[in-house]
């Protein structure tokens, strides 16, 4: 008898029956497409009857995502992953009475006893088994990347099966089952073909909605080079599921904050270029953002409006001065998006961690001046490319 291998999408099947409690995260630096996908993730399995979580480190929900149905759910820090239990053996002794109190930080319980007396030798500790049995990681190369969320719970993503879907060629492979498609333009892609696969049935309109939004987040509103036809038939049968298109780009692209207009005004003032490499950059003070009233999130979209007004750029790079914690300490954090036959990670590596894929990446640099940090990655660039 011939036994079959089973392909991605049956092993996620597999590792789905009897789940109740799901844990749904993505990496701290989660933009539209892997924020919009997890929510779709999150609805759909609500369909099947799981409790699931969506948990990100340092999560900043962007204002133009804020029309997604339960995207304020997701949080930043776990609740409780276990429970610490305590057995008090009373078989002889009764019970009376339990009672407890809170002081200085520190928990006492009282138990007193029907008839004799308790002792140590009555008490038993243990730690429950972890809340979640099943972790989904989306749009996420390395589990580092997922921040302190993976570094301060390890034990959890070492005991509990991880599902790890994405579309980057840079995906570590660390999951149970790997659903990784290089040819997709986003995760939002990857997921729809998943999910149609489980079951079309229970993808319902706000499913629809957020898969799209994840889609064309990621596409530039299909303008990116990595467009294909089964892109564009997977939109229109998202749109025929009930995605409302229109309203989706003008939440995405066409509601500006006066916030990022002031932003942009000083991107534009400080943006320099070299033709000869088609390498566009600029730079963003901690005053800068300061004066604008803007948030980190609304970095990306500085980025986004920098590509759509250089078309001959090949490379764009933004320099942003973070605030630090403290006034010795400096932290710039630097975003590269490339054109294709450029591969961002590997421009950007010699600098530190490197969180992103081929297409646009970003890493951070400390203990430099927002000047020496521009003149030695530009200089690189330069030398690099050339």
């Amino acid at each position: 008898m011939i036994i079959m291998a089973l392909n991605e999408t049956e092993q996620i099947n597999k590792l789905l029956e009897g789940k109740k409690d799901i844990l749904i995260t993505f990496h701290k630096e989660g933009k539209g497409d892997a924020i919009a996908s997890s929510i779709a993730l999150a609805l759909y399995l609500e369909k099947l009857g799981k409790r699931v979580d969506i948990v990100c480190d340092s999560f900043d929900l962007p204002q133009n995502l804020k029309f997604l149905k339960k995207v304020e759910t997701i949080k930043t820090t776990f609740s409780h992953l276990q429970k610490f239990i305590i057995t008090v053996d009373v078989d002889k002794t009764g019970l009376n009475e339990l009672s407890y109190d809170l002081k200085d930080d520190k928990l006492r319980l009282f138990i007193t006893p029907k008839q004799g007396f308790l002792s140590r030798d009555n008490i038993r500790t243990a730690q429950s088994d972890f809340k979640y049995d099943l972790i989904f990681v989306l749009d996420t190369q390395e589990l580092e990347g997922l921040g302190g969320l993976y570094d301060n719970n390890t034990e959890l993503f070492f005991n509990k099966p991880i599902i790890n879907i994405d579309y980057h060629s840079t995906n570590e492979y660390f999951g149970q089952v790997n659903l990784v498609e290089n040819t997709a333009t986003s995760t939002g892609e990857v997921l729809y073909n998943l999910l149609n696969d489980i079951g079309q049935e229970h993808i319902s309109d706000t499913v629809a909605t957020s898969l799209l939004t994840a889609i064309i987040a990621n596409t530039k509103s299909f303008k990116t080079q990595n467009i294909k036809p089964h892109t564009l038939y997977l939109a229109s049968k998202l749109m025929i599921l009930g995605a409302d298109r229109d309203h989706i780009v003008q939440n995405l692209y066409r509601t500006r904050s006066l916030s990022t207009l002031k932003l942009w005004g000083q991107m534009l003032s400080h943006i320099q270029q070299d033709n000869s490499i088609g390498l566009v950059w600029t730079t963003i003070t901690r005053d800068d953002f300061v004066r604008s009233g803007a948030q980190a999130q609304e970095l990306y979209d500085i980025v986004d409006e920098l590509i759509h007004n250089s078309p001959e750029a090949k490379l764009i790079l933004l320099f942003h001065e973070q605030s630090s914690i403290d006034e010795h300490t400096s932290r710039i954090r630097v975003i590269l998006d490339t054109d294709k036959g450029y591969d961002a990670v590997a421009l950007l590596k010699p600098f530190g961690l490197v969180i992103g894929g081929k297409k646009q990446a970003t890493t951070i640099v400390a203990n430099k001046s927002l000047k020496e940090v521009e003149e030695e990655i530009v200089k690189h660039i330069k030398k690099t490319v050339q």
